[in-house]
């Protein structure tokens, strides 16, 4: 036991190493998404890594509320993050992206390679998140591109352009909001993730098969989230 944890008692420790599990099963959810993903059940993917989802939302919370970064210092909870994070929204949805048959063949292989290059050097990059709790550039969300590509099911050459261009939105400087942590706007932005949350679990169980109202509704918020903060800043900068 080292010096800076021997003042927490076993059941602190125990509580905030197991917040640590509930980190780490992220990477389990991903390779059972992986699983999934290489038997073509792509409803049973996306249905993992929207489990997931759910815990990357809710283990971070609770390790603030738990002092975990004080109670075990040995044990980098942002480091773990990352890894799961990678697998859950780059590693994974490449996979998806690459083998899901609606991208050109030749174009396929370098969409899911330039996404999982681009991903690795974005989580790597010490300015991914601004000070007011923004993603700088698109955010590596390739989970939620790769389940409008099987929503939406574009044409192979119109889904090869917009994938090629988040890609290169990664290293752009565009502000996206954090949909849990920006404030501006806060309660709008959780009501739409609450309204998306249910369309897309709907989507799930209807294997894509939804109608055009669900569609629009779902590629709306999307828009909402990656652009809301650009055109803030756009009208600020026109009034100014």
């Amino acid at each position: 036991m080292t010096d800076s944890t021997k003042f927490f008692g076993f059941g602190a420790r125990a509580r905030a190493f197991a917040v640590h599990l509930l980190t780490a099963s992220g990477a389990g959810l991903a390779f059972l998404a992986l699983l999934e993903a290489v038997r073509e059940h792509w409803s049973l993917m996306f249905a993992w890594l929207g489990v997931a989802l759910l815990v990357d939302g809710i283990d971070g919370p609770i390790a603030r509320r738990l002092d975990v970064v004080t109670v075990l210092p040995d044990w980098s909870g942002d480091t773990l993050d990352l890894v799961v994070d990678f697998l859950t929204y780059v590693f994974v949805p490449a996979y998806a992206i690459a083998t899901s048959h609606l991208l050109p063949p030749v174009v396929a292989p370098v969409i899911g390679l330039a996404i999982v290059m681009s991903g690795a050097l974005y989580f790597a990059d010490r300015r991914m998140k601004t000070y007011d709790n923004h993603f700088r550039g698109f955010p590596g969300l390739w989970n939620a591109a790769a389940f409008y590509l099987f929503l939406l099911k574009p044409t192979a050459a119109w889904a090869s352009v917009v994938l090629a261009g988040l890609v290169v939105l990664t290293f752009v400087p565009i502000h996206t909001i954090h949909p849990l942590r920006t404030r501006r706007g806060r309660f709008l932005t959780l009501l739409l993730l609450a309204v998306w949350a249910l369309l897309a679990v709907f989507a799930l169980i209807m294997n894509f098969d939804v109608g055009n109202a669900v569609k629009v509704t779902l590629v709306a918020i999307a828009l909402y989230i990656l652009f809301v903060d650009l055109g803030f800043r756009t009208y600020n900068w026109i009034r100014s």
